[in-house]
């Protein structure tokens, strides 16, 4: 579900964390073929060709999640971004940690606002942020 995609995300680079992501919908969309997920997600095929490729740090979170669903071993798309949004509040909670000291601990460019917009939904969140914010709360709660 993004976030369970890395057996201990604080000891993986931002970088190999959001590869982790991106094997997971790899593997989905190389099962069902690009042009299905495209149809059934929405997501520009375009974008799936690049995943099968490599990488695609800039993939919408909300999008991975449509994609994540397609996998019937798994729940909807809106369940996964909800219950992501839950695994990153409750890492925040755990490590007593708020949104301004990710932004100054992670390198997104991003301000504690932004951050927060983005976990609570309120604005996109792509992959590459994702895992530099998931990153470093794992390894916040790992000390």
């Amino acid at each position: 579900m993004l976030y369970d995609a890395a057996d201990d995300p604080a000891g993986l680079t931002p970088t190999e964390l959001r590869e982790a992501y991106e094997a997971q919908l790899r593997a989905v969309v190389t099962d069902r073929g690009v042009e299905e997920v495209a149809d059934d997600t929405g997501v520009d095929a375009d974008v799936l060709e690049a995943l099968v490729e490599g990488a695609v740090p800039q993939l919408r979170v909300a999008d991975a999640a449509s994609i994540l669903a397609l996998d019937g071993s798994r729940p909807d798309a809106e369940s996964i971004v909800l219950e992501l949004r839950d695994h990153l509040l409750m890492a925040m909670t755990t490590g007593v940690v708020d949104v301004d000291t990710i932004a100054s601990n992670v390198d997104l460019d991003l301000s504690g606002q932004e951050i927060q917009q983005a976990l609570e939904g309120r604005t996109a969140m792509t992959l590459g942020q994702l895992a530099a914010i998931q990153r470093y709360l794992a390894e916040r709660n790992d000390r």
